[in-house]
């Protein structure tokens, strides 16, 4: 299972992304994607566009991270459509 985290950092961005390592200070991710606030809702945009897609992981200094926290169950299901890493599964629904 993937450890997607939202992100914010010193510069006031926040990021959903997908949390590789985490140690001596150094906080590594990929997959980033820049919240975008838009009136009641949020909007995601791809961070750090211009990385080379072989080495995809970012490491961040964690003196430049304010705070690290999990994401609602919806940004999970959300992220995993736009990155396609796990197999999604229809809601639950009875039979009748």
């Amino acid at each position: 299972m993937i450890d997607i985290k939202l992100i914010r950092l010193i510069t006031g961005e926040e990021i959903v992304a997908e949390v590789v390592d985490w140690k001596n200070g150094i906080l590594t991710v990929k997959n980033g994607l820049v919240v975008i606030p838009h009136q009641d809702q949020v909007g995601f945009a791809p961070w750090a566009t211009v990385i080379d897609p072989e080495f995809p992981e970012i490491a961040l200094d964690m003196k430049h991270v304010i705070y690290s926290v999990a994401v609602a169950p919806q940004v999970v299901k959300q992220y995993e459509k736009i990155f396609g890493n796990n197999i999604i599964t229809p809601d639950k629904q009875l039979i009748l």
